[in-house]
C-alpha cells in the first residue's frame, strides 16, 4: 500500500502510508506551534527551548533516532519530508531540527555502545539537543585546514580552539567537534563529543545573521577543555572523514529546507496573486506574474524530485554523495531565486515585514552558503563526472 502526497500541480510522489501520516503530523504541529509566532521570533531573534520540548512530546525531534532509544526510527526520506515541513512555517526551526538529527545519526553510525546509550535517549526525548562545531575563523570550505587541537594526556584529551557559527550550541546539552589529534591536512582529524557545561567551553558570541533568527548560532571557546577518553566519537584520527559522512547526510535536510522556503514562497504568491488587483483585475491574470509562479512551481518539483532521490539512495544503502550535491545545489539556488521574485511579485508588500516573504528572502541565501557552498557542490558534482584533472 502507498499514498501519494500531491504538489500544487497535481503531480505526486509514492510514499508509504506512515510517511503521508509523519508529513500531515508535523505539518499541523507547524500550523499550530511555529507558524502563528514565527514573525515575532524572528523580530526578536528569540530561540525557543519550549518548542524543542514540545517537538519532543509529539515525537518529532527523535523521529529519525532508532527506536531502541527511544525515537521513531524513521528513514531518509520521512527525514526530508519532516524538515521540508518544518521550512515551510520557518527556515531556522527546520535548521535546528536537522543539525539536532544529524548529530544524532552520527552517534548511532560511529558511536559506542555507552555513548549511544548516554546520549541518543536525551536526545530524543529533548531532554538534550545536539550540535555541530566544524568550522573556525580560519577554516570554513577548507575544513582540513581546522587548527583546534586535542591532546592526548593521561585519561582522554585536551582540547583547544576556537569554532565559529555552531549551530544551536548556546542552548545544546552535546556538541558534535572536530579536532586535530595528531598528523596533518585530512589525517589526524578526531570527532569528540563535548558537553555543555564542561569546564572551559565557553560561548564567546551569539552570531547576528541576515536570516533564519530562530536558529541558535554561535562561537565557541575550547580552552583547555578536559574530555575523557569516552568523549572520542568513531575512530581516532578518522574524524575529518566522519565529518564529510555527516555532512553528506546533512545536504538532504539542506535540500529539503530549501524545498520547505520555496514552497512557502509559492504558496504565497499564488495568494497575493489571486487577490492583489491592479488595472482591474488580479495581477495573476497577467504573464509578468503567472510566468514567475510557473517557473517556481516547475522549479519546487524538480528540487524535490532531486531530493527524494537522494534520500531513496541513501535508504538503499547506496552511494548518495553525488545525488546529496546536486539536490542541495540546485534546491538552494531554486530557493533564494524565487524567494526574491516572490518579493517582487508583492511589490512593495514584499519589502515590508508585513507579508512573509521578506523572510523567506533573507532566509533562502545561507542555503546557498552552510553544509558546503554552492561552489562545493558544483566541484563536487564536477569531479564525479571528469575526475580530479589537476
Amino acid at each position: 500500500m502507498s499514498s501519494v502526497i500531491e504538489t500544487p500541480s497535481g503531480i505526486g510522489f509514492q510514499f508509504s502510508d506512515e510517511q503521508v501520516a509523519v508529513a500531515h503530523l508535523v505539518r499541523e504541529f507547524a500550523q499550530r506551534e511555529i507558524a502563528p509566532y514565527v514573525a515575532e521570533w524572528d523580530k526578536r531573534h528569540h530561540f525557543s527551548p519550549q518548542l524543542y520540548v514540545k517537538l519532543a512530546g509529539a515525537g518529532i525531534l527523535g523521529m529519525t533516532i532508532p527506536e531502541a532509544y527511544g525515537g521513531g526510527g524513521s528513514d531518509a526520506i520521512t527525514y526530508a519530508l519532516v524538515v521540508e515541513e518544518l521550512a515551510k512555517a520557518d527556515a531556522g526551526t527546520a535548521t535546528t531540527f536537522s543539525v539536532h538529527a544529524m548529530v544524532a545519526a552520527a552517534i548511532d553510525a560511529i558511536g559506542s555502545p555507552e555513548q549511544r546509550q548516554r546520549y541518543l535517549p536525551k536526545l530524543a526525548s529533548g531532554e538534550m539537543l545536539a550540535a555541530f562545531a566544524l568550522t573556525e575563523p580560519e577554516s570554513g570550505s577548507d575544513a582540513a585546514a581546522l587548527r583546534t587541537r586535542a591532546e592526548r594526556v593521561e585519561g582522554g584529551f585536551v582540547i583547544n580552539g576556537r569554532k565559529q557559527w555552531c549551530t544551536n550550541a548556546g542552548y545544546s546539552g552535546v556538541v558534535m567537534v572536530m579536532a586535530r589529534s595528531g598528523g596533518t591536512g585530512t589525517d589526524g582529524i578526531s570527532s569528540f563529543l563535548v558537553e555543555n557545561g564542561t569546564p572551559g567551553l565557553v560561548v564567546e558570541r551569539v552570531t547576528e545573521k541576515l536570516g533564519i533568527h530562530t536558529s541558535n548560532t554561535v562561537d565557541l571557546a575550547f580552552d583547555s577543555v578536559m574530555v575523557p577518553e569516552g568523549a572520542l566519537l568513531g575512530a581516532e584520527g578518522k574524524g575529518f572523514r566522519q565529518a564529510l559522512q555527516t555532512l553528506n547526510a546533512g545536504r538532504i535536510g539542506i535540500a529539503a529546507q530549501a524545498c520547505g522556503i520555496l514552497a512557502a514562497c509559492l504558496h504565497e504568491s499564488i495568494k497575493f496573486a489571486k487577490e492583489r488587483r491592479a488595472f482591474g483585475k488580479p495581477i495573476g491574470a497577467y504573464e509578468g506574474i503567472s510566468f514567475k509562479i510557473a517557473r517556481m512551481q516547475v522549479d519546487l518539483d524538480a528540487a524535490r524530485l532531486l531530493m527524494y532521490r537522494a534520500a531513496w539512495l541513501k535508504d538503499q544503502g547506496r552511494d548518495f554523495a553525488v545525488a546529496a550535491s546536486e539536490a542541495k545545489l540546485f534546491a538552494s539556488e531554486a530557493a533564494r531565486r524565487h524567494s526574491a521574485e516572490a518579493v517582487q511579485i508583492h511589490g512593495g508588500y514584499g519589502y515590508t515585514t508585513e507579508f512573509p516573504v521578506e523572510r523567506y528572502y533573507r532566509d533562502s541565501k545561507i542555503t546557498e552558503i552552510y553544509e558546503g557552498t554552492s561552489e562545493i557542490h558544483q566541484i563536487i558534482v564536477a569531479r564525479s563526472l571528469l575526475g580530479r584533472l589537476a
